[in-house]
Formats: C-alpha cells, sequence, structure tokens
C-alpha cells in the first residue's frame, strides 16, 4: 500500500476482498440500489428524457469518477474505518483537525439515511408480496393509488418488512467481507443484470424499444432548465453513492495491486448502464400503456401497476421486477450499514456479528418515525415552526437533511480535503495515477467538482 502502515485493528487488516474483481462487484452493488431503479428513471422522465440522461453521463464522468478515486484512494491509504481513516490522513498532512468531520459525515449520512431508506426498500418487498399472492390485473389508475396509500399507511406491516429488511442486510454485514458482502453482491448484480435484460428483451419483442430510446438517447436540449442540470448533477452523485462512506470503507479491505481509477471507470461506468437499463425496462411498458413517464416518485408504485394489470404476463413481469427493486435496494442497504460497523469495531473492539445486529436494531428504531410518517405521523410536522419545513413530515425532514444538505456537504468536503489537502500523503503513485492524469484529476477533484456540489446545495437550499 505504498508504505502505509495499516492500524492495528483497522478493519482492512483483518479482511480483504478476494480479488479486483470481487471489490469492483461490491462496490458497484453497493451504489447500484434505488437510486438507479427507482429514483432514475422517474427524474429521467420529469426532466425531459435524453438531454437530462447526456448531462447526467457528463456529471458522472466528470465529477463522480475524480471524487470516486479521492474517496477509493482516502480508503486504501487509510486502511481502516472511515473516522480512523481521517483520523490518519489529516495526521499525515498536519492539516486542521476540521477535516475529520468527514469521517463522522461518513457515518451519520449512512446511519440515517438508512434509516428512511429501508422504509421505501420495504414497499418495494411489500410490492413483490403483493404482485406474487395478488398481482394487479385489472387495476386502474384510482385503485393503484388507493392500494398504495393502503399498503403504506399499514405501520405494523410495513414496521415488519422494514424489520426484515434491515435484520437481513445485517446477517450479510456480519458474516463479514468476503463470505457476506462479496457473496451476496455477485449474486445480486447477476440477477439484476439477468432480469434487468429479460426485461429489455421483453419490452423488444412485445411493445418495441424505439420510443423509449428515443426518449432516453435522442436529447431535446429546448426542455433544459438550470433546475434540471442541477437535478442531474444530484442524481449523478446520489447513484455513485459519492460522500456517503461506502467506497472509502470498502477501498479499506483493498488487495494490492489494484487500480483505484480503473476500478472507480468501471463501477461508475456499471452505475451509468444499469440505470439505462431500468429506463428501458419501464419506459416502454408505460409508453405502451398510454401512461406518462413523468409522474415522479410516483412512477414505480402507482403509474407500474396499472401497466402491469393491463398487459400480456403482467403479473410474472410484476414479480421479477418489485423483487429487482428490492434487490438493488439491498446489497445498497449492506454498504450503508458496513462503514457504521466497521467503526463500532474499531472503537469497542466487539465481534462484528454482534455489532452488526445491534447496530441494524437502532437504526430499525430510528426509521420507525419516518415509517409512521406515511399513517399515524402524517399530520405530524415536528418543524412546523420554521415556513421551509412547516409541511415537512418526519420522512421529509430526513431526507432533506441526509440526501439534500449532509450528502451533498460531505461530498464538497471530501473534495476540497481530496484536492487541496492531500498533498504528502497522496502521490500520483498512490492514486494510481500518470503525474499529467494526477493533475486532471486534481483540477477536476480540487476546482470543478467543489464548484459544481457548491451550486447544487445553493440551489436545495434556496428551494
Amino acid at each position: 500500500m505504498n508504505g502505509a502502515t495499516p492500524i492495528a485493528d483497522a478493519p482492512g487488516s483483518r479482511d480483504v476482498w478476494s480479488s479486483k474483481l470481487g471489490f469492483i462487484v461490491a462496490t458497484a452493488a453497493a451504489a447500484i440500489g434505488l437510486g438507479s431503479l427507482w429514483r432514475f428513471p422517474y427524474v429521467a422522465g420529469a426532466n425531459g428524457g435524453g438531454a437530462f440522461v447526456l448531462i447526467y453521463i457528463v456529471f458522472v464522468a466528470a465529477i463522480c469518477v475524480p471524487l470516486m478515486i479521492a474517496e477509493m484512494t482516502m480508503g486504501r491509504r487509510g486502511h481502516g474505518s472511515v473516522i480512523s481513516t481521517m483520523h490518519r490522513l489529516v495526521k499525515g498532512e498536519g492539516a486542521s483537525p476540521a477535516w475529520k468531520a468527514i469521517g463522522w459525515m461518513s457515518i451519520a449520512v449512512p446511519f440515517f439515511g438508512l434509516s428512511y431508506y429501508s422504509v421505501v426498500a420495504g414497499w418495494g418487498v411489500d410490492y413483490a408480496r403483493q404482485a406474487i399472492f395478488s398481482g394487479f390485473s385489472g387495476i386502474g389508475g384510482e385503485g393503484s393509488r388507493a392500494l398504495f396509500q393502503t399498503l403504506i399507511g399499514a405501520p405494523v406491516r410495513q414496521a415488519s418488512f422494514q424489520f426484515a429488511f434491515i435484520m437481513a442486510t445485517a446477517i450479510v454485514v456480519a458474516l463479514g467481507v468476503q463470505r457476506g458482502i462479496e457473496f451476496v453482491s455477485r449474486i445480486k448484480m447477476t440477477a439484476l443484470f439477468l432480469i434487468l435484460l429479460g426485461m429489455v428483451l421483453y419490452n423488444a419483442f412485445t411493445v418495441g424499444l424505439g420510443q423509449s430510446i428515443a426518449f432516453l438517447i435522442v436529447p431535446d436540449f429546448s426542455v433544459v432548465t438550470g433546475a434540471s442540470v442541477l437535478t442531474a448533477l444530484g442524481q449523478a452523485l446520489f447513484s455513485c453513492a459519492i460522500g456517503a462512506g461506502v467506497m472509502m470503507t470498502y477501498a479499506a479491505y483493498l488487495p494490492k495491486g489494484v487500480s483505484v481509477p480503473q476500478s472507480a471507470g468501471i463501477v461508475s461506468l456499471s452505475v451509468v448502464v444499469i440505470s439505462l437499463m431500468s429506463g428501458l425496462a419501464i419506459f416502454p411498458i408505460v409508453l405502451s400503456s398510454g401512461l406518462q413517464p413523468t409522474e415522479g416518485p410516483n412512477l414505480i408504485f402507482v403509474t407500474l401497476p396499472v401497466a402491469f394489470g393491463s398487459m400480456p404476463g403482467g403479473r410474472v413481469i410484476s414479480i421479477f421486477f418489485f423483487g429487482l427493486i428490492a434487490l438493488g435496494a439491498f446489497t445498497t442497504a449492506v454498504g450503508m450499514l458496513e462503514p457504521v460497523v466497521a467503526w463500532l469495531m474499531e472503537a469497542t473492539g466487539l465481534k462484528r456479528g454482534v455489532l452488526a445486529f445491534a447496530t441494524a436494531f437502532a437504526i430499525w428504531l430510528v426509521g420507525l418515525p419516518s415509517l409512521l410518517s406515511f399513517s399515524v405521523l402524517k399530520d405530524v410536522h415536528p418543524l412546523a415552526m420554521l415556513p421551509s419545513f412547516a409541511d415537512k413530515t418526519f420522512f421529509d425532514i430526513l431526507d432533506f437533511g441526509i440526501a439534500e444538505t449532509l450528502l451533498p456537504l460531505n461530498a464538497l468536503m471530501i473534495a476540497l480535503f481530496a484536492g487541496w489537502a492531500l498533498r504528502k500523503t497522496v502521490t500520483p503513485a498512490e492514486a494510481d495515477l500518470s503525474p499529467r492524469g494526477y493533475r486532471l484529476w486534481h483540477f477536476m477533484t480540487g476546482i470543478v467538482a467543489p464548484i459544481a456540489i457548491l451550486g447544487l446545495m445553493i440551489d436545495m437550499l434556496s428551494r
């Protein structure tokens, strides 16, 4: 590791990925979740399709890849949890202790993020159950909307699904890096690709892909606004898991000889490919059914069941689709739990299994107010005294605090730290870059990325 001395009790000193492929598959599996399978189709649909997709891809290449290289390099150099990694890097650089906040935010984001992320994941599990046992045959728009409200408004059932989801995540993390995370990630990525490919081929032979490909690929820049450009940037950061602590933690388990830039490029490419495939899996069904791809967050849970209910083989397709949503969320949840457990292993010296289940239970408890925001707490607005939060529930506040505040703030701090503070410990050789490549990476990380993320944050906070 280019001279880095491992921390004695760092997770990376005991456990490593089995290979470069194992690291890439696990990292891609952690990044590819609801951001690619649920959020990408509806934000692409709501922002005009092709032009938005092109801008999104540019942001992934220009912003996310350099930041992913930064996080991976920092994790491999620190060789521990995000807390110990930042402590070590700050000490090595003689930098301000304030930079250690990156480590703490990289714990807070996945902990609190998973508490409400698992709520939506629970919906996916519930809809998969609905598809298996009841299906959506003959359901109309109003019926689908009523079904959605009925399902999310059942607190005991939803809490049970959320609990089962988080505990299943804990089982994988408890099994460790190779036996748990890597093993499940390989299964997930294989199943994910096959299911998406099957749905795309089904669409190709039944309703055709021409209209959807045109919608996703052909850019119409007349529909592009400043807001849609910033939405594309936010989607790029969200779907690549930048600032969530996952990349830094997983890179701590890197075996020797793995190229960080190459790994970052492959993971980012995987995110883009799966996002586009999810669009080709969803939009042909929506468009051929006379529905609109601009339905927003309701696209998956309200609009698609209507399409499934009226198409040949719709029940089978709906089972695969909602199973895909649940599966996609699962390894992302694993990636969010691991940074917290890795830190607690260092801080307490307790066994991985004990900490995985204890942390998962704590996250479930913290997530209950978010879950109940759709039923018994739907009329509770805890920050009603603030005009911007007057109508926000617990779920809305947590979503805003994590996805629109802490996540981009942490990404901004990582960009600034990697671009301006890491001068002694991270050299071109450490980052696996040529001197010319290192200068380009430094420019994109230290100048372009901060300006872009700062613009995104100003826009979010001014809404």
